[in-house]
């Protein structure tokens, strides 16, 4: 995290004054391009998109009404996997949203969707696959599915969630070690 002065910021202000939405919303959080966000191509380097969308998943789930009592119960966000598509460039200075919301999640991952969005329109989209862990094991999707109060239908996996998760499992089937015959 190398955006200290902002989550200081985001701690102690916006969770506080944060609106309310539900699990499947899209929550929304402004910032701008400092030039020390930028690299020597005069845009927001690439490395700081992660920084940014940590930043705004905590905001997701402040948003949610989630944050504090997953601190409590000493639930921690743990990313296990993400992609972007970088569309066009953000300049210095200029102020752009991340969008964030729950896409889906399966047996044992939450998908979420992140958007970096201006007036001039889609700039990055990201896919994140994570889980929740506490005390070094992963905390069950259906306890955190009740602490957060949802009731509905799971909804249906986006296609491109659904290739990426494909495409993973290839990864990671391709990469396994080699057992030998001896």
């Amino acid at each position: 995290m190398n955006l200290i002065f902002r989550m200081f910021w985001l701690f102690v202000w916006r969770v506080r004054h944060c609106r309310r939405i539900g699990f499947l919303d899209t929550s929304v959080i402004r910032y701008r391009a400092l030039p020390t966000d930028c690299d020597i191509n005069m845009h927001l380097t690439n490395s700081r998109y992660p920084s940014f969308m940590d930043l705004a998943r905590t905001y997701m789930l402040a948003e949610m009404g989630l944050l504090k009592s997953f601190l409590k119960r000493g639930w921690m966000p743990i990313v296990n996997a993400s992609e972007f598509t970088y569309i066009k460039d953000i300049k210095p200075l200029q102020t752009f949203d991340v969008e964030s919301k729950v896409v889906a999640w399966d047996e044992k991952y939450f998908y979420i969707e992140q958007r970096f969005v201006s007036e001039r329109g889609l700039h990055c989209i990201v896919h994140v696959r994570g889980v929740f862990v506490c005390k070094g094991k992963q905390v069950a999707i259906e306890q955190l599915i009740e602490a957060a109060g949802y009731k509905g239908d799971t909804p249906e996996m986006p296609p491109e969630v659904v290739k990426w998760k494909q495409f993973l499992e290839l990864k990671k089937q391709c990469n396994l070690p080699v057992k030998s015959a001896a």
